[in-house]
């Protein structure tokens, strides 16, 4: 039976040919991302680990801060007494902090939060072990530094140079002395890193005479346990120690720990291996119908049932495991692929790596979605008579409101829809997992229905169709409903991917508005100043600079936090009374701002509401554990909730200052007196210092921020399902060659009684049409209807969230179905055109 299934397979390798790709496609877009994520892990894991072979003890001064927030570090007396511990060879202090590089023209250099500053700690013999140069020498004067050697290529730089450096205490020029490479200890991946001199990293980031962490190395003979053992008990009050093996791991389980990338390829995949079942479902099933006499003469020559339906069935599994390991091949190039364009830095470096995990798991899928996918067109033709499959061919199966397949579709719809509506309005911690179960049910059953859906459809379009193309139009809508089975699973394939599509359009579309709104709708400056890194503290200096320029009104938003005021966790934001009104929208709905000049506070009215505050109501302020007295509330403003701009509680600066000397600086506003433009801009840039590491953001700027992120996701999310949109494409036009060979005699007979060969084509060309309008229909209706009751969810949590239907993007969605559809048929309207009438029309 093998060799029989093998010769079969050979024999309609032509027709099975779009189902081996389909396949190839859904198990590479697998493969693809297995290997992908397995690769990047491995190459972040390594990349983090990297050089802590080096580290025996590693120690870190903890937790411990001085009221400003600084660090208090360890003491170089301290790191003198670690180093004389028997068993240790070396005792290396290290100072880090924020520090960023100018290119040539001022910009930034590199993107992210890995912009890092540290010193360089030489041993005995003048090295250090962390870094290795590949040009200069190391910094030791003062107003010098060095370069890693990405960041230096970056900037066009080499060793004497002159580089501008942006630190938490400014930017200043320093001489370049050299270039190095360094391990995943000092430099992340993708990051950039500046070596200062011991005193100069020690007065930018911490305080002369102190470290912010030490690195002992073991003697020969000493092991890293032994070290750490001894080193405990004499370590400095507070500080932490670890071995560089347990570093090691920590860090690398940090670098490897977020693969949300890859479970997204990963659910991409499988809507692409699920897209390609109706496909291989499909070709089987008209592959079989036209093969049931081939069957019943196999039945009458002794073959059993059971042994036809394993030939069928070896069929099937001889052409997925074909197609998947084909696929699997593919894959690791997609695999290639994906890290070149979605990663960047080290962990685009290393092997591919393709795990017995990724092998056996691509294997598998190919293979039982194959079998699985053509295991019911087997058991429907094995359901034939051979007297009734050796009379004629198997008919068409019309879809008939009565049958089995019509109830369960209209069951799953009617179960599927109300637990949806009831997961949306009804909201609570479930919904989401409520809407989840609804939708597959609602859509399994929209799948089901849509056979019995083509009729009215073809039928509500036949006059437009027929109007263009009279003799045509009618011909492409009867060959459309002739089997609506087949149209239905054909344009099924098309409705999951714009399903996914039109849903994550809306969300996308109603997301974007939202954030917009809650960002750009309270700004009411020229300019955000914000820090280029986040964490990192924005400099009093800066905010004094903006309120030198001309014209201009200016403020700090600088948060403070763990206050309690009247037994209420609070956070207050200090801001210039003078100039705030100016500089941000408050829709007051008691009170005046006037009272921030008189010492009071202004609370949002969702916080008022929470903690049962009233205005002029007078509440005790403790931080620390310590009452500093009391503060009144002197106006109650309406603000969302998710507002990234607007303070929960408004204070004056010189109040905040009297509990808080050192506050978070978040931004700085500004507004200028000409309004926002080119010179506005240059203005507000000069008088900050031309700081690389401040970004001065316009309203544009602000919106593309806190919103921009969602559009780039989206069109990542597009481009991911632009591969089920393929084989969908391959699945109209697989149905279409397929039922050109069956139609062969019917396309010569028209042929010879008149119909030329642009009008075959037109002809084929209108049925794509109409099967992919119907996919594209109701894909865009369930995708727009399940994107409200998802978004409908977030409006207990998120205030100001509504609905929008993105009109422009779904009509672009379609319009794609639709010019996939007809570049799907222009292979299978040739064949047609070319039909030889002669040939087609001889009797069989």
């Amino acid at each position: 039976m093998f060799r029989t299934a093998l010769r079969n397979v050979l024999a309609h390798k032509a027709r099975l040919s779009m189902t081996v790709l389909a396949v190839v496609l859904g198990v590479a877009f697998l493969a693809g991302s297995l290997v992908f994520g397995d690769s990047l892990t491995r190459a972040a894991g390594a990349r983090a680990s990297e050089g802590y072979e080096r580290i025996a003890v590693s120690i870190a001064p903890g937790g411990r801060a001085t009221p400003d927030g600084r660090r208090v570090g360890i003491d170089a007396a301290d790191v003198a007494g670690l180093a004389a511990i028997p068993g240790v060879a070396v005792a290396t202090g290290r100072v880090e902090g924020f520090a960023a590089v100018a290119d040539r023209d001022g910009s930034l250099i590199g993107r992210g939060s890995s912009h890092r500053g540290a010193n360089f700690s030489p041993g005995p013999d003048g090295a250090d072990p962390a870094y290795r140069f590949a040009q200069g020498a190391a910094p030791t004067a003062d107003d010098a530094i060095a370069l890693d050697e990405t960041t230096a290529s970056r900037g066009g730089y080499r060793a004497g140079d002159t580089v501008r450096v942006a630190t938490e205490a400014g930017v200043a020029p320093y001489t370049l002395s050299g270039t190095f490479r360094t391990d995943g200890t000092r430099l992340p991946s993708g990051g950039s890193l500046v070596l200062f001199s011991g005193a100069t990293a020690q007065r930018l980031f911490l305080e002369p005479g102190r470290y912010g962490s030490v690195e002992l190395t073991a003697a020969p003979g000493t092991t890293p346990q032994q070290l750490l053992e001894r080193v405990q008990p004499l370590l400095p009050q507070g500080a932490d120690s670890v071995t560089g093996d347990r570093l090691s791991q920590i860090q690398q389980r940090v670098a490897t720990g977020d693969n949300t990338l890859n479970q997204i390829l990963l659910g991409f995949a499988a809507v692409a291996l699920f897209v390609a079942t109706f496909l291989i479902a499909n070709t089987f099933s008209m592959l079989i119908g036209r093969r049931t006499r081939e069957f019943a003469l196999m039945r009458a020559v002794g073959a059993s049932r059971s042994q036809v339906r394993r030939t069928l069935l070896a069929e099937s599994l001889l052409v997925g495991a074909v197609a998947s390991v084909i696929g699997l091949a593919a894959g690791t190039g997609v695999a290639a692929l994906l890290r070149t364009f979605l990663t960047s830095g080290d962990t685009s470096a290393g092997p591919l790596v393709v795990s017995p995990t990724t092998v056996i798991a691509c294997l598998l899928a190919g293979t039982v979605i194959t079998v699985g996918s053509a295991w019911l067109p087997v058991r429907r033709a094995m359901a034939i008579p051979p007297v009734a499959a050796l009379g004629a061919a198997e008919p068409a199966t019309p879809a008939r409101t009565g049958s089995v397949r019509t109830g369960l579709g209209a069951l799953l719809v009617l179960s599927g829809l109300p637990v949806v509506v009831y997961g949306a309005l009804a909201g609570g911690k479930d919904a989401r997992a409520v809407i989840g179960m609804g939708s597959a049910l609602a859509l399994t059953g929209a799948i089901v229905l849509i056979p019995l859906l083509s009729r009215p459809f073809v039928a509500a379009l036949q006059p437009l169709v027929t109007r263009l193309h009279p003799v045509h139009g009618v011909l492409a809508a009867r060959n459309t409903v002739r089997d609506p089975r087949r149209t239905g699973a054909t344009a099924a394939a098309l409705a999951i991917a714009l399903t996914l599509a039109s849903g994550l359009s809306v969300l996308g579309a109603s997301a974007t508005q939202y954030l917009e709104r809650a960002t750009t709708h309270d700004f009411a400056a020229d300019y955000l100043v914000e820090p280029a890194e986040d964490g990192m503290r924005l400099s009093p200096d800066a905010a004094r600079a903006l309120a030198k320029v001309p014209g201009a009104a200016a403020s700090p938003l600088n948060q403070s936090t763990g206050y309690t005021l009247a037994g209420t966790t609070s956070v207050l934001t200090g801001v210039d009374p003078a100039a705030i009104g100016r500089l941000l929208r408050y829709e007051l709905v008691e009170g005046s701002l006037d009272s921030l000049a008189e010492g009071k506070i202004a609370v949002a009215d969702h916080k008022a509401a929470e903690a049962g505050w009233t205005i002029g109501q007078t509440l005790p302020l403790e931080r620390g554990g310590t009452r500093h007295g009391t503060v009144t509330i002197g106006a109650i403003y309406h603000a969302n909730p998710q507002s990234n701009l607007l303070p929960t509680i408004t204070a004056a600066d010189s109040l905040v200052a009297r509990f808080d000397p050192s506050p978070s600086n978040a931004g700085i506003l500004i507004a200028t007196e000409g309004g926002p433009g080119k010179a506005a801009l240059r203005t507000v840039t000069q008088a900050l210092g031309d700081n690389p590491a401040l970004a001065v953001l316009d309203r544009s700027g602000v919106k593309e921020q806190y919103a921009g992120d969602i559009g780039t996701q989206l069109n990542v999310f597009y481009a991911l399902l632009g591969m089920a949109l393929v084989i969908a494409a391959l699945g109209i036009a697989n149905t279409l060659a397929m039922s050109v060979l069956e139609r062969r005699k019917e396309i010569g007979t028209l042929r010879a009684l008149g119909l030329d060969r642009a009008g075959v084509t037109r002809m084929i060309r209108l049925e794509a049409l109409l099967v992919g309008g119907l996919g594209a229909v109701v894909g865009t209706v369930l995708g727009v209807f399940l994107g409200w009751a998802l978004g409908n969810t977030l409006q207990e949590t998120v205030e100001g969230y509504a609905l929008v239907i993105p009109w422009g993007r779904l009509a672009v969605g379609v319009l794609i179905a639709l010019v996939g559809a007809l570049l799907a048929s222009l292979w299978p309207a040739r064949r047609a055109a070319r039909v030889d009438i002669r040939s087609a029309t001889a009797a069989p």
